[in-house]
């Protein structure tokens, strides 16, 4: 994922912009405004905990109110210093990587932050090891060291996107007097060194955002108070933004309701091409159906895609044939070279000869929605209508979705994914790497020698051939199915600015940037 990223910016506006009058460059009317500007989402914070939590509504979160050594500016994919000073790889080995934090740093208790509060925020989210927590995105961190203000990472192998890891949530700095060392905290409150400060949560419902006045790091300005509006379902989210209650929107509209976007005034689309994914996951492990290779290959060999993206999704995803997407480093299409269109025949075949009795019953999850309810249809239709499955779709809200894969409650599961960084090392060892962040079970020698193969490569372009050996491999053993990729849509009314520079592909979530104009 590194400099292939691009952006394509769509506006549509019931105001004047033309060319030569700079579009976003608008009058801050606005500026005396101090009410906290109303932002919407139907991403969930799993735990205000950076050590218990990796999805996106939490990490979307921690970008604003925890500080990582490292961060992404909008547009750009190389990280640069945010709590640190300075950080490089030590040597040429690509084993030792070695920060020095920033001396201006303090909590939002006034404790200045020390290079042993960085040690302690990776040890204890090692040592957490929370079941949907961010370890596994370090597989190659053994040790921490702090000295002074100099923190030094020792890894057990090659590892040139580790800088790219330390700027996602993962990194987030911790406050070791507030954060015990083996648990999660449990409390509603955050202690970090963010732009903004946690001034009110309720779960589920809002986060109320106000800029921290200690901040120092990579940004110049902290921004307007925010407030996060969580909703539960799709729909409304669209309708609070039909009446006014928030006046941005990101992730997930409903697709009949982005599908007529840009027909109404008064409003700004961001379109950016993004690297949002949904894959059909399967539980490999021993008591599961699934764990056996010839059903999982018989499933990706009836699956229309087309028939899914046009349907539930309305044409506003695409069909995804590869583990990396579009766009991506190594992006390939092996799954339309094993699987090139839907054949009873085939799956048939494959069932009958590693003798597995027809039909197949298996558990199907999903989570709480009326957009994922009509995929999920859509997927049992195509599967049942063959004869050779019997599927039996269960819904969960998040949370006990969340469990219920983890635990292995589940067969089948669909899950959407969004890059952590900006390179398809994202894509590859958290979703097929040995103890995945997916709790699949699945484990492949050859797919982990290959995605270290990978990381040892500075220039990633260097690793273009070790992505599709992967993803080749990932298409024979498939434990899961890519179904889409679609783009990322953020809408603002004209009275916000900035909202262009909310989301870019690189993971972070930029209230900051957002404005009364």
């Amino acid at each position: 994922m590194r400099s292939t990223v691009r952006l394509r910016i769509l506006i549509t506006c019931g105001v004047l912009v033309a060319a030569g009058v700079g579009g976003w460059q608008l009058l801050p009317s606005g500026e005396g405004r101090t009410d906290p500007i109303p932002v919407g989402t139907t991403d969930e914070v799993t735990s205000l905990d950076p050590a218990g939590a990796y999805d996106a509504g939490s990490w979307a979160l921690y970008g604003n109110v925890y500080q990582s050594l490292l961060t992404f500016k909008p547009g750009f994919t190389t990280p640069t210093p945010d709590a640190a000073e300075s950080c490089r790889f030590v040597g040429d080995r690509l084993t030792t990587y070695q920060c020095t934090l920033r001396d201006d740093l303090s909590f939002s208790s006034g404790r200045k932050v020390t290079a042993e509060d960085v040690k302690y925020s990776f040890d204890r989210m090692l040592k957490i090891k929370a079941e949907v927590g961010p370890a596994p995105l370090f597989p190659t961190l053994k040790s921490v060291v702090a000295d002074g203000r100099t923190v030094t990472f020792h890894l057990g192998a090659r590892d040139a996107t580790f800088p790219l890891k330390l700027a996602t949530g993962a990194g987030s700095i911790v406050d070791r007097d507030r954060y015990q060392a083996d648990t999660l905290r449990q409390d509603h409150a955050v202690d970090g060194t963010g732009p903004y400060l946690l001034k009110e949560y309720k779960p589920g419902r809002s986060a109320l955002l106000e800029p921290n006045p200690k901040y120092r790091g990579a940004l110049t300005g902290t921004g307007r108070p925010v407030l996060v509006k969580y909703f539960k379902r799709s729909e409304d989210l669209a309708e609070a933004w039909k009446s006014g209650d928030v006046q941005v929107t990101h992730r997930q509209l409903p697709p009949s309701f982005v599908e007529g976007l840009g027909t109404n005034g008064g409003t700004r689309l961001t379109e950016a091409e993004s690297a949002e994914i949904r894959n059909l996951n399967f539980n490999t492990r021993p008591g599961s159906v699934m764990a056996e290779k010839a059903v999982r290959q018989a499933v990706a060999a009836v699956l229309d895609r087309p028939a899914i993206t046009t349907g539930a999704y309305k044409g506003t995803v695409e069909p995804l044939y590869s583990l990396i997407p579009q766009g991506f480093v190594g992006h390939s299409t092996a799954f339309y070279d094993r699987y090139p269109a839907p054949d009873q025949a085939k799956a048939a075949k494959l069932l009958a000869d590693a003798g597995v009795e027809t039909p197949v019953r298996f558990t199907f999850g999903y989570r709480q929605d009326a957009t994922y309810k009509a995929e999920t249809a859509e997927i049992k239709k195509q599967l049942e209508r063959t004869g050779l499955f019997e599927v039996k779709a269960v819904e969960a809200d998040w949370q006990a979705f969340q469990k219920g894969y983890t635990s292995g409650a589940y067969d089948a599961y669909t899950v959407g994914w969004l890059p952590d960084f900006p390179d398809s090392d994202s894509f590859t060892a958290p979703l097929v790497g040995t103890g995945n962040a997916l709790s699949s079970g699945y484990s492949s020698k050859a797919v982990d020698r290959l995605i270290a193969d990978t990381q040892q490569y500075g220039d990633r372009a260097r690793a273009t051939r070790d992505f599709k050996a992967i993803q080749d491999l990932v298409a024979e053993d498939v434990p899961l199915v890519p179904l889409w990729q679609k783009n990322d849509y953020v809408l603002a009314t004209e009275a916000v600015g900035g909202s262009q520079n909310l989301s870019d592909g690189t993971g972070i979530w930029r209230l900051w940037e957002l404005s009364w104009i």
